[in-house]
């Protein structure tokens, strides 16, 4: 039986997938993004969160069946709400045999993969397996811009992506808009014409940048140190994938 770390569980979201469901935010990501709004959620190893109300500890183990168990104890009403269990992050993928794992025991429950398509494709196609739809980030197109803001070449997540939509599943691109990084119109425009004709998509969602991620890193004893000006207005241009035929909405 595998184990793995949760950094946070959030119970009744209604912003994480259709209906009602139950979040599991698994630690660890490849990626470091300079607007990242879950920094706790960066490192896979647990670390101490100090902020006003007090000090946690973020990040707990769980074996594969205890999480289950504890996920399963609320399939009645996810079940009834049309819901389910999302798998987010950190990165899903980075604790992929835990995460299968925990999706073989559960009791009929619709499953979503929140995930930044960082991992190798034995990982990806062994979640694809279980999951009934997912999110899948893209951020950047140009592949030096998306090293310099994230630390990570998008090579592995391109690749991934056309690996996705071989699969037969379901999915939804979710771009985050980060002011004068992400949200620029040829940026939106590449992630367009990138996703238009890929078998399986659903639609595109944009997520407008998130002003409040900044504190949470203190809290983390880390620096937030963004490459760019948080207060700009964001280009929430839905046309351009409008024009290229593409579902869109603000998420």
């Amino acid at each position: 039986m595998t184990s793995g770390i949760v950094f946070d569980i959030k119970e009744f979201s209604i912003h994480d997938g259709p209906g009602v469901r139950t979040t599991v935010f698994l630690k660890g990501c490849p990626l470091a993004c300079m607007w990242c709004h879950n920094p706790e959620g960066q490192s896979i190893q647990p670390q101490v969160i100090r902020s006003l109300a007090g000090k946690r500890v973020a990040g707990r183990e769980y074996s594969a069946k205890e999480l289950a168990s504890l996920l399963n104890e609320q399939a009645a009403i996810l079940r009834t709400n049309d819901g389910g269990i999302t798998f987010s992050g950190g990165e899903p993928l980075l604790q992929a045999e835990f995460v299968a794992e925990v999706s073989d025991y559960l009791d009929d429950l619709h499953v979503l993969l929140d995930t930044c398509g960082y991992g190798s494709q034995q990982d990806l196609l062994l979640l694809l397996a279980r999951s009934d739809l997912i999110f899948f980030d893209l951020k950047l197109i140009d592949g030096e811009a998306h090293r310099h803001y994230t630390g990570c070449d998008n090579g592995l997540i391109l690749n991934n992506l056309q690996l996705l939509s071989e699969s037969g599943k379901p999915f939804i691109i979710r771009v985050p808009l980060v002011p004068g990084v992400t949200d620029t119109d040829e940026n939106l425009a590449a992630i367009a014409k990138t996703v238009k004709k890929l078998p399986g998509l659903v639609e595109v969602d944009l997520l407008p940048y998130n002003r409040a991620a900044g504190s949470k890193y203190r809290y983390a004893g880390m620096e937030f140190i963004p490459e760019f000006d948080e207060k700009h207005p964001l280009n929430i241009n839905m046309k351009i994938f409008e024009q290229a035929g593409l579902k869109v909405k603000r998420a």
